[in-house]
């Protein structure tokens, strides 16, 4: 009888190893002792009892004891822990923790777990990378904003802009932005240099570049343009001042016809005086330049005084007559004038105004050889009077004048035959 309940005392000890919660255990005990009570007496139970304590005691340090004791490395937290499981995977099971293949596992799932061994895990995190306005979506176990740039090959430099922080932990579903930096050129008052920018728009860029614009300053481009690689943004600085200033003001000259002149003479009646005003302007200076001037208002300080000019309108004819030869003839050398050719102010050496009688016959002579007021006659030229000089007319050298330059022109250089007339 005693080695029946031993056997049944046996199973039960069997059971109780395969069972894996303490609990079970404490069932299995319950059961047995109302078993016992059955069929033993009070002394038979408590000597059956405390066989089955015992065994199980032995059953229990045995399985505790051959459990494998293994290191794991869960996303930078470490922790050790016993278990019967045959793989890696298993393991992670057993712990409730769901791997995905995006996710780093060392060793892999499918490795056999070893006393002892070191597992490393870092789960994988979805992120969102925005280059330039461009939306890229990855995974990776990087822990920082550092190592996801780092592990995607991304090179950022001084100018280039980042948010968040590259020492900031990364999160799921984070959004990384990144702005490329590229170089321009800012012109601000007129002085250029060479800037690096990641803004969006000019007034962004104005802002990063600390530029402050005042009132009446502006932009080239306009404030929200886009801003371009290799662009030009021009801030113009503009002033806004009030100039007053005294100004001279011009008489004006009134002539009045006077028939007791000779035509072409004028006699001053009235001498002209300036007048003198205060004038009050509106000046737009850019980038320290004059751009434009608005009189605003003036103030009369001294009145102008008109000169009046009494102008000639009497005929006088400028004749000729053949009078009598004296019989002295000579060759000279001719060349032609006119009242406007360069350098000559239309009067004559005798007073005589070729602009206002240009029919007459006048020639230039040297008056050393040719007396002036000498009537003559030139051949090919007519009756003339020798009413003029010239610097270059030297010696055997006279200048025959002509109303027109086509005619002056027309005589050219020639050698003529000149007669004196009395």
């Amino acid at each position: 009888m005693v080695c029946l309940h031993l056997c049944v005392a046996g199973r039960i000890a069997f059971i109780f190893l395969v069972c894996r919660e303490k609990e079970a255990f404490f069932i299995v005990i319950q059961n047995m002792k109302s078993l016992f009570s059955k069929l033993l007496s009070k002394r038979l139970v408590i000597i059956c009892a405390s066989l089955l304590v015992l065994t199980a005691t032995l059953g229990f340090s045995y399985y505790e004891g051959s459990k494998k004791i293994v290191t794991l490395t869960l996303n930078g937290e470490q922790k050790t822990v016993k278990t019967h499981a045959k793989t890696v995977k298993a393991l992670f099971a057993e712990l409730e923790l769901a791997v995905n293949s995006k996710d780093y596992l060392y060793p892999s799932a499918n490795a056999l777990v070893k006393d002892n061994e070191e597992i490393v895990w870092k789960q994988a995190k979805q992120v969102h990378i925005v280059k330039d306005n461009e939306k890229k979506t990855i995974w990776t176990t990087a822990g920082t904003v550092a190592e996801l740039l780092t592990e995607q090959r991304i090179v950022l430099n001084e100018h280039d802009k980042i948010s968040p922080d590259p020492h900031a932990i990364l999160k799921s579903k984070m959004k990384v932005d990144i702005d490329f930096a590229f170089n321009l050129i800012l012109v601000d008052g007129g002085k250029e240099q060479q800037v690096w920018s990641t803004s969006a728009t000019v007034a962004d860029f104005l802002t990063q570049q600390g530029i402050n614009l005042n009132e009446l300053d502006r932009v080239e481009p306009s404030l929200v343009q886009t801003v371009k690689k290799d662009g030009v943004i021009n801030v113009i600085r503009v002033e806004k001042v009030t100039d007053v200033v005294e100004e001279p003001v011009q008489f004006a000259v009134i002539t009045k016809k006077d028939s007791s002149l000779e035509k072409g003479q004028e006699k001053t009646i009235t001498p002209g005086m300036q007048g003198l005003v205060t004038r009050e302007y509106e000046v737009v200076f850019e980038n320290g330049i004059e751009v434009s001037r608005q009189l605003i208002s003036e103030q009369q300080i001294k009145e102008k005084q008109d000169k009046v000019v009494a102008v000639g309108t009497k005929e006088v004819a400028y004749q000729v007559s053949r009078g009598e030869e004296t019989g002295t003839e000579f060759y000279v050398t001719t060349t032609a004038y006119t009242a406007y050719c360069n350098g000559c102010s239309g009067t004559t050496a005798t007073g005589i105004d070729l602009r206002a009688n240009p029919n007459i016959k006048v020639i230039a002579v040297d008056p050393s050889i040719i007396p002036l007021g000498t009537k003559v006659y030139v051949e090919g030229y007519g009756y003339a009077i020798a009413g003029d000089t010239g610097s270059s007319i030297k010696g055997n050298k006279i200048d025959v004048f002509f109303p027109t330059k086509a005619e002056a022109f027309r005589w050219g250089v020639r050698q003529v035959k000149i007669k004196i007339l009395k």
